[in-house]
């Protein structure tokens, strides 16, 4: 495992080489992966929504704070696709975080490339992303996060439970409690992570 880890974060992307291949994608109508007409539509409509958050993400000061004063060296590897929904939602989020701390570094692979990685952090069997590996200065796995937040995957489930799958309707229902949420719950969760770190340092 730790071999697989360093192997990783050595050819993982940072968040602006991220999201030039995004961008990349875009212009040429494409996605990552299997190219479907589902995968180019969310890859464009989360590009939109990606650099919309970038713009408008906020953190409260309290937690700004928070993040400002931490002195642990991490990083913050994450499982991701363009075309992944959750995903759109999260990075922004994750990357104001790592920008308000210099003991953050931000990192992204992709998940479709890296079998191997994502099949040691699967949830509840499948390989649901964005997964969020919180790894200490000598790239030991501390925490992880993903693929939503707490309240997000209880909406999930709910829904699940009651009607049996995924489906249109379900994300368009996540994507308005996203609208709505603005952030907070990703930010408070991966707050509580910190809180527990610091504890046990």
């Amino acid at each position: 495992m730790k071999d697989l880890i360093e192997k990783s974060v050595n050819k993982a992307m940072s968040y602006n080489q991220y999201n030039l291949l995004f961008k990349q994608l875009v212009e040429e109508g494409s996605s990552t992966g299997e190219q479907t007409l589902e995968k180019i539509n969310y890859t464009k409509l989360n590009f939109s929504r990606t650099k919309r958050l970038d713009k408008t993400a906020e953190i409260s000061e309290e937690l700004i704070d928070v993040f400002e004063n931490f002195s642990e060296k991490q990083t913050w590897l994450v499982i991701s696709e363009p075309w992944c929904g959750d995903a759109a939602q999260t990075l922004p989020f994750l990357n104001k975080i790592a920008q308000f701390s210099d003991s953050i570094e931000l990192k992204i692979l992709l998940r479709d490339e890296n079998p191997e990685l994502i099949d040691q952090f699967l949830t509840n069997g499948s390989r649901s992303i964005p997964i969020v590996i919180i790894l200490d200065e000598n790239l030991n796995v501390i925490q992880t996060f993903g693929p939503r937040s707490k309240s997000a995957s209880q909406l999930v489930n709910d829904y699940k439970a009651q009607h049996g799958k995924i489906d249109a309707t379900l994300k368009e229902m996540l994507q308005i409690w996203y609208n709505k949420d603005k952030g907070i719950s990703i930010v408070n969760d991966i707050s509580e992570l910190f809180f527990s770190e610091k504890e046990s340092f």
